[in-house]
């Protein structure tokens, strides 16, 4: 292909990419806009993309009528531990996958991969007679948090990361006489920083953004995540559609923020599970 020819196709693709990232991003910038603007104005089908009037007063209203601090706590809480379970739970299992041989290895991580072709729907009902009538612990952070302590998908992701890491550290750490957890603590979780790292970032998204499973299990107002909250924001028999953006914007500026903080992790994310194991 000729120096014309591939200018043509990088210009081609620049501007389908253009096109695409402003159709992603606009509405977004409608969220935005939408959430310092008169309700009226929110509403109608062709809102002023470049707004009039600019008030914070949708966001007094979406605060001053609501539990939203309490459910931006409720989010961050069960975001964060999730997070510390899945790290800690999903590359310790990782670990096992990759460097550990023991009866049914292979058998036991193929049953556990098939398990992802479930789909998520069809365990809900048994997770929430489980949860609410077998251990009693409906509408607590402990029925959130459990079924998403550790995820199959986590697992993989380290299993496939830390199959890369160099096995003649862990021999020469056991011939140091240093334990497996010791070997695990002091020799893999240091070489596996930046798969951690996607890990985390990749947990605290999915739990932050979580929607179905907090909704179903909780029941009270004080225990609704961010995500719960925005569904069931009404003021009586109509919609506050301005402070419903407020809302939105709240819940999604943490993710937005994270994203463009950790964005090497995140693109890191793309190929972390690409490793040959």
């Amino acid at each position: 292909m000729d120096t014309k020819k591939r200018s043509i196709l990088l210009i081609l693709a620049a501007v389908i990419i253009l096109l695409w990232a402003i159709v992603t991003v606009i509405p977004l910038y409608w969220m935005l806009v939408g959430s310092v603007q008169d309700t009226k104005v929110s509403a109608t089908f062709r809102p002023q993309m470049i707004p009039e009037v600019v008030s914070m007063t949708p966001y007094e209203r979406f605060f001053g009528k609501t539990d939203a601090w309490r459910w931006l706590w409720n989010s961050f809480f069960i975001a964060a531990v999730t997070t510390i379970t899945n790290v800690f739970f999903a590359s310790l299992a990782g670990y096992a996958f990759a460097k550990l041989k023991f009866p049914g290895n292979k058998a036991i991580f193929w049953v556990l991969l098939s398990t992802m072709m479930i789909p998520a729907q069809v365990t809900l009902i048994p997770l929430y007679v489980l949860m609410v009538n077998v251990f009693n612990i409906g509408d607590t952070y402990t029925a959130i948090i459990l079924p998403m302590a550790v995820s199959v998908g986590n697992i993989f992701l380290m299993k496939q990361y830390m199959s890369s890491l160099p096995t003649s550290l862990i021999h020469a750490a056991r011939i140091d006489a240093c334990s497996e957890f010791g070997i695990f603590w002091k020799v893999i979780l240091p070489m596996a920083k930046p798969g951690l790292a996607v890990l985390a970032i990749f947990s605290f998204v999915a739990s932050w953004n979580e929607f179905f499973w907090p909704f179903l299990i909780t029941n009270s107002n004080e225990m609704r995540t961010i995500q719960v909250g925005l569904a069931s924001f009404v003021f009586g028999d109509a919609s506050d559609f301005a402070a419903m953006m407020a809302g939105a914007t709240v819940g999604a500026l943490p993710m937005i923020i994270l994203f463009f903080s950790l964005q090497r992790y995140f693109l890191q994310g793309i190929t972390i599970g690409a490793v040959k194991g």
